[in-house]
């Protein structure tokens, strides 16, 4: 990461911590209190504490055309995609995908490429279902490296997250917290329960905390299918395919229709959102990113719904191949922000758990727009 990087989001947070009327907005601005000078440590810490919500930009009275010139949105975006991308190994394909919607769209293809030529050179050697099509071997063959080792890169790049910002020793009510916070998208409510601006100044939304939880519970549920059938394949000797009643199905379908809705409504708003208020380097990326999601969602459903018919290896080269590619993406695309987001909430909870301090209720709106208020 830069040093002009860091120099400008220190410049920015020390006039945030002089002025202090965004105090209650999310976990960041109470962060910023506690301190009066801050290591590149400090700043990658706050960079991911930040969720986006861009109410504090709104808000202010210090941005363009001020001449303090404000925008931590945007330098905290930045700081934060730095971090990722920097902790991440190895750091060169994080900053190609996460940059490039061209990249992800080609790791789909390749996954494609790999599930057609299993299907037709390995095939099946009898089953039902998907079964019919590709052996549960082959499947386990491909999709367990491509699962654990990706989870063994973001495990290495948390780590060094966590050394980076002096995490220290983790405690199970930090953890726990820490869930609860991201469970409920708190830094997403504006602070007053109302929502943030992303899509719009004067408009206070939830959208944004809705979209996230549908895509983050819907791929709770997801996986949450994939775990139950492995257990009842293995543990109970229940292979599939599986009824519509079942805990596979039921997870799996539920979770699907979420994942899809999430997709689409976070897609919607990154389109009608200001680009001067992210890291605009890497729109393109977040973009191909949602983009695969939807499609590991919708094509899952389509297998489901047309799993009889005769377009079944079609389909189910489509899925396995867009799984494929989400697994391999995962530690270098924006999915990875979800870990270090959590390492950062538990590092905060451990702040204000030694401070005596507790997370204080909604702030009610008055109503006016902030930041026409504060310019009269």
């Amino acid at each position: 990461m830069s040093t002009e990087t860091f120099a400008e989001a220190r410049r920015q947070i020390e006039i945030c911590n002089a002025c202090r009327y965004c105090e209650g907005y999310c976990s960041v601005f109470p962060a910023i209190n506690r301190q009066r000078a801050f290591s590149d440590g400090d700043i990658t810490h706050l960079a991911n504490l930040c969720h986006n919500c861009r109410g504090c930009y709104y808000a202010c009275q210090y941005t363009e055309p001020h001449e303090f010139d404000l925008n931590v949105p945007k330098i905290l975006a930045e700081v934060r995609q730095d971090s990722w991308q920097d902790h991440t190994v190895p750091a060169g394909l994080a900053r190609a995908f996460q940059r490039s919607g061209v990249a992800i769209a080609a790791a789909t293809v390749a996954g494609l490429a790999l599930l057609i030529w299993a299907i037709k050179a390995i095939g099946s050697s009898g089953g039902d279902g998907f079964y019919a099509v590709l052996s549960h071997n082959a499947m386990v063959a491909i999709f367990a490296p491509a699962f654990l080792l990706p989870l063994l890169l973001i495990a290495i790049g948390v780590r060094r997250y966590w050394r980076t910002i002096g995490g220290g020793p983790v405690r199970l009510t930090d953890l726990a917290s820490a869930f609860a916070s991201a469970a409920a998208m708190r830094d997403l409510t504006g602070g007053h329960g109302d929502g943030c601006n992303f899509e719009d100044e004067d408009r206070f939304s939830n959208a944004r905390r809705w979209h996230h939880q549908a895509v983050m519970y819907g791929f709770l549920l997801c996986f949450a299918s994939t775990c139950v059938a492995t257990v009842m394949h293995y543990a109970f000797g229940i292979p599939a395919p599986y009824g519509l009643m079942s805990l596979p199905k039921l997870f799996g379908v539920s979770g699907g229709i979420l994942l899809s809705l999430g997709t689409i409504g976070l897609a919607v708003l990154k389109l009608r959102s200001d680009r001067h208020l992210s890291d605009a380097r890497v729109w393109g990326g977040e973009m191909g990113f949602i983009v695969l999601l939807f499609l590991v969602s919708t094509s899952g459903l389509a297998l489901y719904a047309f799993g009889g018919s005769p377009w079944l290896p079609e389909l189910l080269a489509l899925h396995l191949g867009a799984v494929l590619a989400f697994f391999l993406l995962t530690p270098f695309s924006k999915m990875v922000h979800g870990f270090y987001r959590l390492a950062a909430l538990t590092k905060d909870a451990r702040i204000r758990a030694d401070a005596g301090e507790t997370v204080p209720p909604p702030t009610p709106l008055t109503g006016q727009p902030l930041k026409s208020w504060l310019r009269g």
